[in-house]
């Protein structure tokens, strides 16, 4: 994470533990026990996000979040309160807050919710200088490029469903566009002036999280992110959450990498769930599958990167052929990321063959990897499997993220063989794993593991 977090709590310990956390994530950190002082700051322009409290010496956080927004128009503030209650959770969205987490808050969720809010904070700083290329210079261009006819089948299909109420399921490689298609179908569609709001499992593990999540949306758009994913618990809640969504109902959109009727019939997705997420369903195909929209896609990318470095590139013709022959597994956005370092380090305007091939690299055949031996060191076996899969992305990199996925990949079966050795004693286990007995059942719980109780001599 790289910006500056301004955190105002009167609990030192919260203020310490903040700080040490945002700190070593590369963060710059400004921390007070006072409402005042954070005006101040915010007031002269420090912070690119704030972190406060509810309740403080001097005032009530929530009453100070339209003084920010018109101070700092944009500055996402995150809430953190020890009123559990579902009305400071609505309070705070009807405030404008970027996020609501009640106290005691998962240290990891919060990070997880700051970097997000810096990641929105850096994006408006880096649109706001491009007035030319705002859409209301082309009012009738989706967020989308391609006239292939499976590209204008999709448009059709977008078009029907965008001012109707039916829920729509969006399903479609990772890279594609899937959150572009929901955006565009909220975007002009009849709700357009209501918040959009993108959901992930984390914001409904806890059982306040379906509450605070309808007070964001206020009847807009919510969009559940690869929902195929969620454990059955959370599905439960969203059929729930569905079922009795408030006053104000929001149009449900839901996006999945796999076949959501194949995961339906092997338990994996509630039925439930998929019937009342599948008003609509739209399918968004794999760039291999629109070769011809490849060298549109390629000139919208280097114009862009054009506006935005004043440095003008183009393919040439061997160059175009040898991207149109690339099997892309990362998709469009694969693409975007090649045309972006192709504009940037290509020695002169056109871009030639060989310097296509030196940033695509080759495209090994993704085969599974042996072990190697009984006696092969654990970090060399980890290393080759992780060397195989970067290999696999060629000289791209992989989808971001990487780090949680490869230690959830690891957590799992560790926590399992562990549990299994001692018999499901979680008190055992978590001695023999060093942690936390708490921390133990929380990850148990997130990463959905089955504990079975007997009796094992130790």
């Amino acid at each position: 994470m790289d910006g500056t977090v301004l955190v105002a709590d009167d609990d030192r310990t919260i203020r310490t533990v903040l700080t040490q956390a945002l700190t070593r994530a590369g963060c710059r950190v400004h921390a007070t026990s006072s409402l005042t002082t954070l005006m101040r700051w915010v007031g002269e322009g420090k912070g690119d996000v704030v972190i406060s409290d509810v309740v403080m010496p001097d005032g009530n956080g929530l009453e100070m979040l339209p003084k920010i927004a018109q101070d700092r128009p944009g500055l996402p503030v995150i809430v953190i309160s020890a009123q559990n209650t579902i009305m400071t959770a609505i309070q705070a969205a009807e405030a404008d807050a970027y996020d609501y987490l009640p106290k005691p808050f998962d240290l990891p969720d919060l990070m997880k919710r700051t970097a997000r809010a810096l990641e929105q904070t850096q994006h408006i700083q880096h649109i706001q200088p491009e007035p030319a290329t705002s859409d209301e210079d082309h009012p009738d261009e989706l967020p989308l490029v391609g006239r292939t006819p499976v590209m204008q089948a999709l448009y059709r299909l977008v078009a029907r469903v965008m001012n109707t109420d039916l829920s729509v399921m969006i399903s479609g490689e990772s890279g594609t566009g899937k959150s572009l298609i929901a955006r565009a179908i909220h975007d002009f569609s009849d709700r357009r002036t209501l918040p959009f709001v993108t959901t992930t499992a984390t914001d409904l593990r806890d059982l306040e999280g379906p509450a605070r999540v309808l007070a964001r949306v206020r009847g807009g758009t919510l969009l559940i992110e690869e929902i195929a994913d969620f454990e059955d618990e959370i599905q439960a809640r969203i059929v729930r959450m569905m079922d009795t969504p408030g006053d104000h109902v929001p149009r449900f959109m839901a996006t999945s990498q796999s076949d959501l009727t194949e995961g339906m019939e092997s338990g994996r997705v509630r039925q439930d769930l998929y019937y009342r997420l599948c008003g609509a369903t739209v399918h968004v195909p794999a760039l291999r599958e629109r070769v011809d929209d490849i060298p549109l896609l390629t000139d919208h990318f280097q114009a862009r990167e054009e506006r935005e470095n004043g440095t003008k590139r183009w393919l040439s013709p061997e160059a175009v052929e040898l991207v149109r022959r690339y099997s892309w597994p990362g998709n469009v956005r694969q693409l975007e990321n090649a045309v972006r370092r192709l504009s940037l380090t290509s020695r002169a305007d056109e871009i030639s063959k060989a310097e296509v091939e030196m940033v695509l690299g080759s495209q090994p055949e993704a085969e599974p990897i042996l072990g190697g031996g009984e006696r092969e060191k654990l970090s060399t076996s980890v290393q080759r499997h992780l060397q195989r899969y970067f290999d696999l992305h060629g000289n791209m990199l992989p989808p971001p993220g990487l780090y949680q996925r490869i230690l959830r990949e690891v957590e799992a079966p560790l926590i399992e063989i562990a549990l299994e050795a001692t018999g499901g004693n979680q008190a055992k286990c978590a001695d023999l794993l060093g942690i936390n007995r708490n921390t133990l059942r929380k990850k148990i719980t997130d990463l959905d593991i089955q504990v079975t109780r007997r009796r094992k001599l130790m």
